[in-house]
């Protein structure tokens, strides 16, 4: 039975999980590492008062020699460090696990430190573009898929015990080799945050001195480029750790940039039209309600009258059936969008609740 708990690294994924135990049964007993030994910093001291956390401690051999299972929750390289830090102190039966988007690199230390017996992969799939401890909630796991990686010498009892631990947080486990795992995120996460970024700085680069690039990209362009406002140190970690995977991606994307500038060239409409064509029906393929990498908007857009208090109304409205706003606010850049007003939530049920609650009320919605 897990019931002694162990973390490296308590920020917003972490903080998550914490909570998530926390509810499963408020008797686990939760311990995390404070790598400076000075006060204790304020986040965690956060997490005891609220009971999500039971311990810090600034040894490593104060505590994680008890524990069941250590989620290893820091950037991916530091991750590995502590790998060969927590060999000699855990028992046999403990379970080593982390949360970081790389696996191969991480599967490899594993091995080369004789770890296969105790060390299971993990990666929730869920995450937010906010940060630490005070961003975490335990429904940030809830219906979000949970990759579990392992290698022939895996033991399959370690296997069943995390899977059934994710699955009581209310996530979905999907077991996966390592490279398998890295070959998917690189295409549908890794890849997809570099060209946010290397975009948002093409903009920056070729804005005029009024900055009217910027004035105008607060819609459509803001929203698609949303995860360039990542944790730099993460991802450079990230990119470091998967460098071989992001860069055969990136190179075939970059091939089929160089294929949309030809067709722009010669003015090629079949060309173009397929290529639209194609990623549009795919597209709309991509199931709406499933949690994936990238941290999915709850948001709807609703027509609403340029007059005095329309704002109010609506959000009074909203308050008074419960149903609690994230945020709100006028929309200018609408060449994308229907709809005048945009309303984000905090999850898909409150999406679905004022979907509904709106459309009764006259309201005209729409939902992305």
């Amino acid at each position: 039975m897990v019931k002694n708990i162990g973390f490296i690294g308590f920020g917003l994924i972490g903080g998550s999980i914490a909570r998530a135990l926390k509810n499963i049964n408020k008797d686990n007993y939760l311990i995390t590492y404070q790598y400076n030994n000075s006060d204790i910093k304020p986040e965690l001291s956060e997490a005891i008062n609220d009971g999500s956390l039971d311990k810090v401690v600034f040894k490593l051999d104060d505590g994680f020699q008890e524990c069941d299972i250590i989620f290893l929750c820091a950037p991916v390289l530091s991750n590995i460090e502590y790998l060969s830090r927590l060999k000699p102190l855990i028992k046999p039966s403990c379970i080593l696990t982390d949360v970081g988007s790389v696996k191969a690199n991480i599967h490899k230390a594993v091995i080369d430190l004789g770890l296969e017996d105790q060390y299971v992969g993990g990666h929730p799939m869920t995450g937010s573009e906010k940060t630490g401890y005070s961003n975490s909630y335990a429904l940030l796991l809830e219906n979000a898929y949970y990759i579990i990686t392992y290698t022939d010498n895996t033991p399959d009892q370690m296997v069943r015990t995390l899977a059934q631990l994710v699955e009581a947080m209310g996530s979905i486990a999907i077991l996966l080799t390592p490279y398998e795992h890295d070959e998917i995120t690189a295409a549908i996460s890794h890849l997809p945050h570099i060209i946010a970024s290397q975009l948002v700085n093409l903009v920056r680069n070729s804005d005029d001195e009024d900055s009217h690039m910027k004035q105008l990209a607060a819609g459509g362009f803001r929203d698609i480029t949303r995860i360039a406002s990542s944790s730099p140190s993460i991802w450079q970690n990230i990119c470091l750790t998967n460098s071989n995977s992001i860069k055969k991606l990136l190179d075939d994307f970059i091939n089929s940039l160089i294929n949309v500038s030809i067709a722009l060239k010669d003015l090629n409409e079949e060309y173009l039209y397929e290529m639209f064509d194609e990623a549009s029906e795919y597209r709309n393929s991509i199931p709406k309600k499933s949690i994936g990498m990238i941290k999915k908007l709850y948001e709807i857009y609703i027509d609403i009258t340029d007059e005095t208090g329309a704002i109010a109304i609506v959000a009074t409205l909203l308050a008074a059936n419960n149903i609690s706003i994230k945020n709100i606010g006028i929309v200018h850049n609408r060449e994308f969008f229907e709809g005048v007003l945009r309303i984000d939530f905090y999850d898909s049920n409150s999406v679905d609740k004022a979907y509904e609650l709106l459309r009764d009320n006259n309201y005209k919605v729409y939902e992305r």
